[in-house]
């Protein structure tokens, strides 16, 4: 039974990328059913896009070329993480479509996760305020108010984070792949 659980394939893994705005639910979600994947046997990573960029990316800004450099790091690491078996979930918002469909295209077995919710919410869930400031001009190359989003035109899944739970985008996720009930 354990080796059905990797699917596509036995010893084959796969990458599954959470896209979207900050506060969209990107981390939720990916913490959510990284904890049901490990409590079903898979073996599964997650690489969260604000502790790679604070343990990888160290050092990097904001600017287009800094993301996407932060993107292609990511990717780096899924990409030898699923070559050997694992199931590795990446939670980043990844702004770029073009710098996203290059870095999937070349992941084993890539799933395009769009976590969305509309800027009203992502900017009430913000404990920080960061939008709030970003809105007033006090913080430049913020995502999704003075920097673009560019969400995917094709996601493999679409999550509208603000009309579903957690639970229900987390079964979402394991119908999906293949791990449903």
């Amino acid at each position: 039974m354990t080796a059905t659980l990797n699917r596509p394939g036995v010893g084959t893994g796969r990458v599954v990328w959470f896209t979207g705005l900050s506060g969209a639910g990107k981390s939720t979600l990916a913490s959510a059913l990284y904890e049901e994947l490990k409590a079903r046997g898979v073996a599964t990573e997650l690489l969260d896009g604000d502790a790679v960029r604070e343990n990888l990316s160290k050092g990097l800004g904001f600017t287009k070329a800094d993301r996407d450099t932060n993107v292609r790091r990511i990717a780096f690491v899924a990409g030898l993480l699923a070559r050997h078996g694992v199931t590795v979930l990446v939670s980043a918002i990844s702004p770029y479509a073009e710098t996203r469909r290059e870095v999937l295209a070349g992941l084993p077995n890539p799933t395009e996760v769009f976590v969305d919710a509309p800027l009203e919410v992502v900017t009430e869930r913000d404990v920080k305020g960061l939008y709030l400031k970003a809105l007033a001009g006090e913080i430049p190359h913020f995502t999704g108010v003075s920097d673009p989003y560019e969400a995917p035109e094709h996601p493999d899944l679409h999550l509208r984070t603000d009309r579903i739970s957690v639970e229900e985008g987390v079964q979402e996720l394991l119908d999906h792949l293949g791990f449903g009930a």
